[in-house]
């Protein structure tokens, strides 16, 4: 193991826990990139290719970033073969070749430490949440059915976390099975009986329920066929995420969150969107932004202090100016052991330190040597 890169990660993991400083960050990522560049041979060879090195980067926003398609064709790792004790792969349509991140167990600690004090904020520390004793309903299969899904590994995190702390209900349910081609589908018969359970209790608890966009449309239109609908208790969460990957029919964000309110009772306030994925350690959430004057709502995407994201022109390679769309690209910390500096294929809407989702962005895939100058 790379002394030098666990001691930034346990760092990076204290500084985390204890509340990480927003001026802090350039100097963490200048230090970590100096790390992967040494110790990431294929993320070098990128670098390499730009003509781009720890000499030359004097700011966070000038360390080169990697394409995600990049991860399903190199192994964008610092650990050694044997050092891996995990992979997640990207989700995508059957046959598609997924990228791979790589894992031992304390990059693990680092990716949890993020996804939970970050969640723990988004989630918890509004002191309008008012959320006591919740419930965990997860609308996927176990981390035991699909050992390879980063997100499946955050609701499990998260589900140890609640089971370990005695303000919160210990009862979790993963309700999501897998179909005959691998898919994800629901288990409707467990998971009507577990929206039903506290209409049999006088203390009815908040739920909070949490799945991909793909499996809310399943459970809806289940709801809708069978002309079921819920109340859900006061206070009652909806996370959703991810796409539709054609698993189900795609609904715009607007309408999907108009069907959880109107089949679940959940209302839209209290409906949060998570942006991730497999090749980063840290998530986003979205906030309800309201403008005072116009009374118009957005809601915006934020990363948490130890990532930073731009939205960048395609045609220009920098950054677009407030309210302009261009392609999302991260900076994440938490990915000590791969690469921090990750460019998307999705496009976003710039809206000040946050961004505000469109979509995938319709581009070729860059394969082989054109990785190295994406």
């Amino acid at each position: 193991m790379n002394q030098q890169l666990s001691s930034f990660a346990a760092r990076l993991r204290e500084s985390i826990n204890a509340g990480f400083q927003n001026e802090d960050f350039d100097a963490f990522a200048l230090e970590l990139f100096a790390l992967q560049f040494k110790n990431n041979f294929a993320y070098r060879n990128i670098c390499q290719a730009r003509k781009l090195s720890p000499e030359i980067v004097e700011h966070w926003s000038q360390i080169p970033a990697v394409p995600t398609a990049a991860f399903k064709e190199l192994e964008l790792t610092s650990l050694e073969a044997q050092e891996r004790t995990a992979v997640f792969h990207s989700s995508g349509t059957t046959g598609q070749k997924p990228s791979r991140h790589f894992h031992n167990a304390e990059s693990l600690a680092v990716y949890e430490a993020s996804l939970w004090r970050w969640f723990e904020q988004n989630f918890f520390q509004n002191p309008k949440s008012k959320i006591q004793n919740p419930k965990l309903i997860l609308l996927t299969p176990p981390p035991d059915l699909v050992p390879h899904s980063s997100l499946v590994h955050m609701f499990e995190t998260v589900r140890q976390k609640f089971g370990g702390a005695s303000v919160f209900a210990s009862r979790t349910e993963f309700l999501g099975k897998l179909a005959a081609d691998g898919s994800w589908t629901l288990d409707f018969e467990a998971t009507l009986a577990t929206l039903s359970d506290s209409s049999k209790s006088k203390t009815q608890n908040p739920k909070l329920i949490f799945g991909t966009a793909f499996s809310f449309v399943h459970l809806l239109d289940f709801l809708a066929e069978n002309d079921l609908r819920f109340q859900l208790p006061e206070n009652s969460r909806v996370m959703e995420t991810g796409g539709y990957k054609n698993r189900s029919r795609s609904l715009p964000k607007s309408e999907l969150h108009a069907f959880i309110t109107e089949r679940l009772g959940v209302p839209r306030e209290n409906i949060i969107c998570e942006y991730g994925m497999s090749e980063l350690s840290s998530q986003a959430y979205d906030l309800e932004i309201q403008n005072p004057e116009s009374r118009i709502q957005n809601r915006s995407f934020h990363f948490p202090p130890w990532a930073r994201v731009q939205i960048i022109s395609p045609e220009t390679n920098q950054e677009v100016r407030d309210g302009e769309t261009g392609l999302i690209r991260v900076f994440d910390l938490a990915n000590v052991f791969s690469v921090a500096a990750i460019q998307t294929e999705d496009l976003g809407v710039r809206r000040g330190d946050g961004f505000e989702l469109i979509g995938r962005a319709q581009m070729v895939e860059p394969r082989g040597c054109s990785l190295m100058t994406a």
